[in-house]
């Protein structure tokens, strides 16, 4: 068996990384040490060097827009255009919505054959604030529709040339972009190695406590930015249910009615006929029994004192615009109520290049992604499966629609400010991937030097220029008529 293939089928059984043949300095267990696992790291690094790893080797036939497309071919038609729309609004955008090209782009180079849960779409506008169940405002990943195992390397290289674009795009100097992705590579790296010095449970508990952060920084934020970043966590703590209720229902005849925002928000009553119509009101229902079923069962009891009142149709984000996505609105016994998101779990982009595990619904594997990487995570998160009104059989997960979510503004962040954060984001997915894979290893290939960290620099820079001839070849394709964009929505 080779060392690839070894790791491989240890990260799909979810045990330690490992390579064939014996190892005398194993323990009675059979298990592997510590300093085995940092040395197995450390001959990784020998056998593929950062250089190796930060070489951006592309298809020849390489064909953006192409991929896009093939996507489309399957989303909600009158939708697709506006995913394009969105897209093309400037290259962090088109960053944003295309995982699926950059997970091609990284397919065609060498990996470190180092598993770990990834998230799949780490780029820095998929972390932000949201409320734990012990009502803390924390600071983690926030987005997991394509988490899957592969190599870690993958994920720090999508929010390293995140950061990249984003600079770009807020007319950084190249000086100061460097300075940025070489400061977050270095974050994962410093951060990784302090979690291999620590016990499991330590690790496991890893968080982010956001209004504790705020207070660090502050005295290296200038006066106009400490507020805008106060403003989004008061903001962000009354982000929730009885908010969405103020923001998206309307009263009619003594009943909240969500509000219809074509082609944002449409209630299904709009969608559909009538009949249409009631019976999707009673598939929801039917559904949602078979979802409060991947509830833990104290969450279980929870949900039982809710009744279903309503569905709409939402457009979220960019990169889903198209899939099936739903909010549906149900009120408790005191007319509090509660908004659940209902989000269409395809294969993950990553899934075709990894040879990893399959699941029988997408949005179990959402979902188990999600509870492996997070600190924490919402007590209302689980999955369903069931026939759209199509016949189509499609995979969902669900979770509340807000919980004290809150994102920052990266359009508004100066260099100084984008490095601090991106060195947050670094620190928030080695802390994911510690959970999830063998930090010991991962640690051991990284080392303790800045070579890691200019490698993963140089990468990003060479992403950010391919990203924006990308969005450029959209912005053609869109004039040329070969597709077509909704912008402004």
């Amino acid at each position: 068996m080779s060392e690839n293939s070894a790791i491989e089928k240890g990260a799909a059984a979810g045990t330690a990384i490992s390579v064939a043949g014996p190892d005398e300095r194993a323990d009675a267990a059979g298990r592997w040490t510590r300093a085995d696992r940092a040395e197995y790291g450390k001959a990784v690094q020998h056998r593929t060097p950062f250089g190796v790893i930060a070489e951006y080797c592309p298809a020849p036939d390489r064909d953006p827009v192409g991929l896009l497309e093939i996507q489309s071919a399957t989303r909600i038609p009158e939708l697709v255009p506006v995913r394009y729309g969105r897209m093309a609004t400037a290259p962090l955008a088109f960053y944003r919505g295309g995982a699926a090209i950059m997970a091609e782009d990284l397919s065609h180079g060498r990996t470190t054959g180092l598993i770990t849960q990834l998230c799949g779409d780490a780029h820095l506008s998929n972390f932000g604030l949201f409320a734990t169940p012990e009502r803390k405002l924390t600071f983690d990943l926030n987005d997991f529709d394509e988490t899957y195992p592969g190599p870690f390397e993958w994920d720090v290289k999508r929010l390293v040339a995140s950061l990249a674009v984003a600079g770009r795009d807020n007319d950084h100097s190249a000086k100061q972009c460097r300075r940025c992705t070489r400061a977050c590579a270095a974050e994962y790296r410093e951060t990784m190695a302090y979690q291999a010095e620590r016990g499991e449970l330590a690790v496991w508990y890893s968080a982010i406590d956001a209004v504790a952060q705020l207070d660090e920084v502050r005295e290296v934020l200038d006066s106009s930015t400490r507020k805008r970043v106060q403003k989004t966590i008061d903001k962000s703590w009354g982000r929730d249910s009885v908010h969405a209720l103020s923001k998206l229902t309307t009263v009619v005849d003594g009943q909240p009615r969500i509000i219809s925002m074509p082609p944002l928000i449409m209630p299904i009553e709009e969608i559909f006929t009538e009949t249409g119509a009631e019976q999707l009101n009673r598939t929801l229902i039917e559904r949602l029994a078979h979802y409060r079923d991947t509830l833990r069962p104290n969450s279980r009891a929870l949900f039982d004192r809710f009744e279903y009142l309503q569905a709409a149709r939402k457009v979220v984000g960019v990169g889903s615009v198209g899939t099936q996505a739903w909010i549906i609105l149900l009120r408790g016994p005191g007319n509090d109520p509660l908004f659940l998101q209902v989000k269409e779990a395809r294969p993950a982009v990553l899934a075709e290049h990894v040879d990893g595990p399959s699941f029988p619904n997408q949005g179990e594997r959402v979902v188990t992604g999600q509870r492996l990487l997070q600190a924490a995570s919402d007590i209302f998160l689980g999955w369903q499966q069931g026939p759209g009104e199509d016949g189509v059989v499609r995979d969902f997960y669900v979770r509340q629609l807000r919980d004290g979510k809150g994102s920052a503004v990266v359009q508004t962040m100066s260099p100084e400010v984008m490095t601090r954060y991106g060195r947050l984001c670094a620190h928030v997915l080695a802390h994911a991937h510690a959970r999830a894979g063998d930090r010991f290893a991962i640690a051991g290939y990284l080392g303790t030097d800045d070579d890691f960290d200019d490698a993963l620099s140089a990468f990003a820079e060479n992403y950010a220029e391919q990203n924006a001839r990308d969005h450029a070849a959209l912005r053609k394709a869109i004039d040329d008529g070969a597709v077509t964009a909704r912008l402004g929505v």
